[in-house]
């Protein structure tokens, strides 16, 4: 009995990692395109990009890369995209 319990739980675990790891992974896949979009659009709208600010992008959370994002619209500068 208790090694059945045992083998329910560990089963129980698994399923539950496995949903945690998906979830996991579809965060940091949004994160990457939302990254991505956004070096795109500074790109596109302020030329090349110096490592600095690249690395800027790749590195930040999904919240600052919303709201540089909105910023583009109407930043002059890329300073003015970056700005706190």
């Amino acid at each position: 009995m208790l090694a059945e319990r045992v083998t329910e739980w560990t089963a129980q675990w698994k399923r539950e990692g496995h949903q945690e790891g998906r979830e996991e992974g579809r965060e940091e896949g949004l994160q990457e395109g939302e990254a991505i979009f956004l070096l795109m659009l500074l790109e596109s709208r302020f030329g090349a990009l110096d490592e600095t600010d690249r690395a800027r992008v790749l590195r930040a959370d999904s919240e600052s890369l919303l709201r540089w994002g909105a910023r583009v619209l109407e930043a002059t500068s890329r300073a003015d995209v970056f700005k706190p």
